[in-house]
């Protein structure tokens, strides 16, 4: 078994018509180990399911509801500390998605807070940021300075009362990955949602979730960022995207996601091997919810480094990594 139960469940609910109990237990395991189990119980909605599983599904949405509350709320919070300085706030990922009224909100669960401002800004950002009552999460100078000199964001900050945290990007790929986005043209073209929140626009939008699934990450929660993505071009202009996606340096990226959200949850595309490779990685789950192909996992966990610095660079951070414990998951 594999998440193609799961995915083929969002792509057409009424398939989950005649699961018997065990199927219902995967499909839930599955849903919840990818944080698709929101998005999954609206996309349920109107199907006729079992009375044990109906409650697990009212759960989700509300939980994914008041997710999406405290992440809009921690988003005004965000705004109100960086407006005296004159720094409007450029949301990201799921909590733009939520403030703007996307389809991709629906269900969507929301971790931290993502921003994007200009990286000669980013540290009266963080002193404002700190002045509102956020602090430094990593306390590792190594990963500090890690953080600071190779990666596209700060090092994550928490609230102190909250205990929300916020990521300060000032781009969207490391400074040493292969691609480098034109994060001032993404800024520029940022489009206003409502007092003083911005997001990118739509192209941008598809770019920045594509980037952070293919172009840099080892595509663990893979299913949700190309669910993310297959609703996201949904509005989009195919001519207008493929335009702004070579301008990012991205389009054989963006090419690819459009081929794999088409084939896992549209009506199917002609995949390439890579694609094929890509989409087992994105597959590779069990019935318990559980990891599989663990050769495969961790190619991709390698390649993820890979992408993101040059090998000597590489081969220095998994050491330095590797003797202070760290071990992928």
């Amino acid at each position: 078994m594999s998440a193609a139960l799961l995915v083929r469940a969002l792509r057409d609910p009424a398939t989950v018509v005649g699961l018997d109990a065990a199927g219902w237990n995967s499909l839930i395991a599955m849903a919840r180990a990818e944080r698709l189990i929101g998005t999954l119980a609206f996309r349920l909605e109107g199907q006729a399911v079992p009375d044990a599983v109906r409650p697990i599904l009212t759960d989700a949405k509300a939980d994914a509801a008041r997710e999406a509350r405290q992440a809009i709320w921690e988003a005004d919070r965000a705004r109100a500390a960086l407006a005296p300085i004159g720094l409007p706030v450029i949301l990201l990922k799921g909590t733009a998605y939520a403030a703007a009224g996307l389809a991709a909100r629906q269900g969507r669960f929301i971790g931290d807070l993502d921003i994007l401002v200009p990286r000669d800004r980013i540290d009266a950002a963080a002193d404002a940021l700190i002045a509102a009552g956020w602090e430094w999460v990593k306390e590792d100078p190594y990963d500090d300075a890690y953080y600071r000199q190779w990666m596209h964001e700060l090092p994550p900050m928490i609230h102190t009362e909250r205990d929300r945290m916020i990521d300060v990007h000032h781009t969207v790929l490391p400074l040493t990955a292969r691609q480098t986005p034109d994060a001032a043209a993404m800024m520029a073209d940022a489009v206003l949602i409502t007092d003083g929140l911005y997001m990118l626009c739509a192209e941008d939008r598809v770019c920045h979730a594509v980037a952070h699934l293919l172009a840099d990450g080892d595509l663990q929660g893979g299913l949700r960022n190309l669910w993310d993505i297959h609703c996201l071009l949904a509005d989009i202009d195919p001519q207008a995207l493929e335009a702004r996606a070579a301008r990012h340096g991205i389009l054989p990226h963006v090419r690819q996601a459009q081929r794999l959200a088409a084939a896992i949850y549209g009506a199917g595309a002609r995949l390439t091997l890579w694609d094929r490779l890509v989409r087992a990685r994105l597959l590779a789950r069990n019935g318990w919810g559980q990891e599989t192909r663990k050769a495969l996992v961790f190619a991709f966990f390698v390649r993820s480094h890979w992408l993101r610095m040059p090998p000597l660079m590489l081969a220095r951070h998994l050491f330095t990594k590797w003797r202070k414990g760290h071990r992928p998951q």
